[in-house]
């Protein structure tokens, strides 16, 4: 027989323009669902944090680089980059109204209150997809992170976001030399290739161990031009 900590618990549930978000509680972790399939929890954010950190990495020679974040979760990305006083400006996209007052004032503000708070973060609503179409303004780093992958996303319209299409909007919002890293529950050779076509050099993969299955990943990638 389950007991309560086996038994997921809703604390809320929304519908969106782009479907239904739900936040609850599993055990002593929070987990976000949205049109029924599992995006991440509170539980660990080993990955979610190399992905900035991997970015970081990339940037040489730059002083406070600034970094969009695609991609609010459960906050661990906002809150590891907040951490760091060599990032400048931190600005993150989230389109889910839900999830954005589920740290403003729910639940998950306990892992994002600090970030919120710094002068240094923006966050933005509006689809990571149109935005980066539709910016004028221009990073030293974006870090993806609104999927399970670029071959497991969340609604249609995010498949053309990985494409070559896609990544060149993405290299529109890079400066020169910038990096793009993209978090991944699994290898995809074939999203390297597409990054290699796409005109983004310096291409790799890092992975990085989880409890049990096949290892997250951040593929990496600098901006032509």
């Amino acid at each position: 027989m389950p007991t309560s900590n086996d038994t997921p618990h809703v604390l809320d549930r929304r519908e969106g323009p782009h479907g239904e978000v739900v936040l609850r509680r599993h055990g002593d972790r929070l987990e976000i669902i949205a049109n029924g399939c599992f995006l991440m929890d509170t539980s660990d954010g080993r990955s979610e944090r190399r992905l900035v950190d991997a970015a970081l990495d990339a940037l040489t020679g730059r002083d406070h680089p600034d970094v969009l974040i695609g991609g609010l979760g459960v906050g661990f990305s906002l809150a590891h980059a907040a951490a760091n006083p060599r990032w400048g400006g931190i600005t993150v996209v989230e389109r889910e109204r839900a999830i954005v007052e589920w740290h403003l004032d729910g639940p998950l503000s306990a892992f994002s209150a600090e970030a919120l708070a710094d002068p240094r973060t923006e966050i933005v609503e509006a689809d990571l997809v149109a935005y980066v179409n539709e910016t004028s303004a221009t990073y030293d780093a974006l870090c993806l992170d609104i999927d399970n992958g670029p071959g497991w996303t969340v609604t249609e319209g995010n498949e053309n976001l990985y494409g070559k299409a896609g990544l060149a909007s993405c290299a529109r919002v890079l400066r020169p030399g910038g990096v793009l890293a993209v978090w991944s529950a699994q290898p995809s050779p074939e999203f390297e290739e597409t990054l290699w076509n796409a005109g983004f050099q310096q291409v790799r993969t890092e992975e990085i161990p989880v409890a049990r299955g096949v290892p997250d990943v951040v593929h990496l990638g600098i901006s032509p031009g």
